[in-house]
């Protein structure tokens, strides 16, 4: 019998610190091939995640809005003598993602592993953010995973078995704040969203998972510096906060590598919970807002630890 050999990934314990590349240590057998999904994989988690999935032994597809930004994957994918397929795959749109899930199982048979990746981070103050964009966080944050779940869903019912993996954010665990609104709450609305499709899709076997990532330097918000900034009633204020997020990444920013090895450990573990927090500041956040026990208390707090890396807030 032909058994295909794995590296056990190293699980994101408190301690380990976020930006920690876990080492591969110990080989275990893998007596499963399974058929793996993941959207967004041009770069970050996405990019990973397929390298790790591949390496692995599963059959993996990424999928990306546009394929000619695929060169970064492909080639680290041919470096370690990987096999990746790829296919294009734009989550906000509906013939998009119906031509994707075709294609994948006319050539490699039903998906047992979706991993909803890709997403926007696009930032700005409810007043003034161009409501196209604001319309853009929803299209690709909530509606874009569950465009492809609901493509993916009935084969897995029908089997009665699969594995959905949404990467959300620590951002969905947390109060919302300034100019982070709408990315905040698409990542609150995907965590809802999974917990009522875990409930409705438990009975036929198919498990369901958040990932729920902290500071990792990925280009979420390098994409999105195209947006005009500085001016307006919020733009000292806007750039207080982004200037804290910028230095947040790359003073403590993990690898990617972390988070999808978190993905690929959770698709392993069928005791992984619903909700599971990757880095030690999305623990530490997390319980300390949980600890303070309303919005109240947590606003002067929130405010405090910004302050720290940017400064005090412009008035």
């Amino acid at each position: 019998m032909l058994v295909r050999l794995r590296l056990m990934p190293a699980w994101v314990q408190p301690g380990s610190g976020p930006s920690a590349v876990p080492t591969l240590s110990r080989y275990v057998p893998v007596m499963t091939q399974r058929v793996v999904l993941i959207t967004g994989c041009s770069s970050g988690i996405g990019l990973e995640t397929a390298l790790a999935f591949a390496r692995r032994g599963d059959t993996t597809v990424a999928s990306m809005r546009n394929p000619a930004k695929a060169d970064p994957l492909m080639k680290r994918a041919a470096d370690e003598g990987l096999a990746i397929d790829l296919v294009q795959l734009d989550v906000t749109d509906d013939a998009s993602v119906t031509s994707a899930v075709t294609k994948v199982e006319r050539e490699h048979g039903p998906i047992d592993v979706l991993v909803n990746n890709a997403g926007v981070g696009y930032d700005g103050a409810i007043e003034t953010i161009d409501i196209d964009r604001a319309r853009a966080v929803f299209e690709a944050n909530v509606w874009g995973p569950i465009r492809v779940s609901r493509a993916v869903i009935p084969a897995m019912r029908a089997r009665r078995s699969g594995a959905i993996i949404n990467v959300t954010s620590v951002a969905g665990r947390v109060p919302g704040g300034a100019f982070m609104g709408f990315y905040g709450s698409s990542k609150h609305a995907m965590n809802t969203l999974s917990e009522a499709l875990l409930d409705e899709l438990e009975p036929y076997g198919i498990r369901v998972v958040c990932i729920e990532p902290g500071f990792f330097t990925t280009e979420i918000m390098t994409n999105a510096d195209d947006l005009p900034r500085g001016a307006g009633p919020y733009g000292a204020q806007h750039e207080w906060v982004l200037d804290f997020y910028r230095k947040s990444v790359a003073s403590v920013g993990g690898h990617p590598r972390v988070v999808a090895d978190a993905i690929v450990t959770a698709v392993d573990g069928p005791a992984t919970p619903l909700h599971r927090l990757v880095g030690d500041d999305a623990i530490g956040f997390v319980d300390l807002v949980t600890s303070l026990g309303s919005y109240e208390a947590w606003k002067p707090v929130g405010r405090e630890i910004i302050e720290g890396v940017s400064g005090p807030r412009p008035s």
